[in-house]
């Protein structure tokens, strides 16, 4: 049966309950198995089953660093619109200075914005991969 294609030839039908069926797609939905017939064979003939794992502690922390790069997007945002604004008010030479050595601020804000943006999509992408 290794790498050889084995002709199936014998059928068993099997009635289940509603509640009893939910059950089993569950658990087949859970593993790596492509076809629910492959999942019950392999239960049945006590084969390994190989099933997905999630850790519920690292969803979390993803959970929270999602909500931390949004946040980090709409605070560079608002960041922007206010240097934007007063950019209009360059007239007076005041706000030259003031906007002059802030405009520095936000590039290094930014900045850092953008590398904590890439640490968190690449364990965004560690964690999904696993």
């Amino acid at each position: 049966m290794g790498n050889q294609k084995s002709n199936k030839t014998r059928i068993v039908a099997l009635r289940l309950s509603t509640q009893e069926f939910t059950l089993l797609e569950r658990k087949f939905k859970g593993s790596t198995c492509r076809k629910l017939s492959e999942y019950i064979r392999k239960v049945i003939l006590e084969r390994p089953v190989v099933v997905y794992y999630r850790n519920s502690s690292l969803d979390d922390a993803v959970k929270e660093v999602v909500r931390l790069r949004n946040e980090l997007n709409n605070i560079g945002n608002n960041f922007n619109q206010a240097v934007k604004k007063l950019h209009t008010l360059d007239q007076i030479t005041e706000f030259k200075s003031w906007i002059f050595s802030y405009e520095l601020d936000k590039r290094r804000l930014l900045s850092q914005i953008d590398e904590i943006k890439k640490q968190i999509d690449k364990t965004a992408d560690q964690w999904l991969q696993s």
